[in-house]
């Protein structure tokens, strides 16, 4: 079988649970009593919001786990590690319909937003909460019985909590309604980069793993974390370049961050180069609802060669992180599997 057979297969399998979680919400909303327009609104929601995506960090998880355990999970283990994928790919779910409404975005994986649903509008900011209650329904029903039960629950209390302060600092860094580039710089974009992505999906999964297979040593989740943030930074800051460079087919989505005026890697990387003249027409024209303005903003970025540089970074990315990779020491309850295995997931991609 084909690598490629391989990831597809594993795909499959992993959705085969996407159902049966979705029945453990419906079950609980049935306890509630709860009138058949919810109940038909929450199973709507969940079917639209939560599949459809590449489902990496889901499945990151299973693999992560079956690199450690270093042979075939047993189809309990099997089990678990994809309740706790899908339990991250249902928090993702959350941050993204929440993230599409302060964006104001119109597409999500190729169809509209949640939010842009007929007859859907602010409701979609309760559905955000319903989907992150989700992932606790998860937890209780499938692993409270676990001795890592409260660590699970921790985990995704705090990485939660890091995410919506990667995203507070990108909203009142960049507010749609009040452009001010001399608020961005290359040290609040890493700062947002990291907490807002990087925690929950590089961190998250690999450090859910470690918890199920026993790792209790703290240097094993110090040194996941020295090597997955940056790799998490390097993905974000790979994703503000498909944003405006990648091809929406294969993403998913229409790129919006130079109208929705977002502290991205490449306007930080033109602010840091640009003329006086070349700063004035950024100043004007970023963070406009304007087809016009954004073009005139991709100008400039032609100018400075921003795409150049984006692959320097990335090739200097791939080298720095490919050493921390190399430096691990295994016997602290970690392999570099794991790792390897996570940057060939994103190293060039294109969605």
């Amino acid at each position: 079988m084909s690598s490629s057979e391989e990831k597809a297969a594993a795909l499959a399998k992993f959705n085969e649970v996407f159902p049966i979680l979705a029945d453990d919400v419906l079950t609980e909303l049935n306890k509630y009593n709860i009138p058949k327009d919810a109940f038909d609104w929450v199973k709507e929601m969940m079917f639209y919001t939560v599949p459809g995506g590449k489902m990496n960090r889901g499945l990151s998880v299973v693999d992560s786990l079956r690199i450690l355990k270093g042979c075939e999970l047993t189809e309990e283990e099997l089990l678990k590690s994809r309740v706790l994928g899908w339990s991250v790919e249902w928090l993702q779910a959350f941050f993204l319909v929440a993230d599409d409404i302060m964006d104001q975005s119109y597409t999500r994986r190729n169809q509209p937003c949640w939010f842009r649903r007929p007859n859907v509008g602010n409701v979609a900011i309760n559905d955000a909460f319903i989907l992150e209650s989700c992932v606790y329904i998860f937890l209780k029903k499938h692993f409270r019985s676990e001795p890592y039960y409260v660590d699970l629950l921790e985990l995704f209390h705090d990485v939660t909590f890091q995410t919506e302060l990667g995203q507070l600092l990108d909203l009142i860094t960049a507010p749609e309604a009040h452009v001010d580039l001399s608020k961005f710089s290359p040290d609040k974009h890493q700062f947002i980069v990291i907490y807002k992505t990087a925690y929950y999906s590089f961190y998250l999964p690999v450090a859910l793993a470690m918890l199920m297979h026993g790792v209790k040593n703290e240097a094993a989740y110090k040194t996941a974390e020295k090597i997955l943030i940056p790799m998490g930074e390097y993905f974000q800051v790979q994703d503000d370049w498909l944003d405006c460079y990648g091809d929406p087919e294969l993403i998913g989505k229409i790129g919006t961050d130079i109208q929705d005026n977002k502290c991205s890697w490449l306007i930080n990387q033109a602010l840091a180069r640009a003329t006086p003249e070349q700063r004035k027409t950024l100043d004007e024209q970023y963070g406009k609802r304007s087809a016009e303005s954004e073009a005139k903003v991709k100008q400039i970025f032609v100018e400075l060669d921003i795409n150049g540089l984006y692959k320097k970074y990335e090739d200097d990315s791939y080298v720095r992180i490919s050493a921390l990779i190399a430096g691990i020491d295994e016997s602290v309850g970690v392999k570099k599997e794991v790792f390897t295995t996570f940057m060939n997931k994103i190293y060039k991609r294109s969605k």
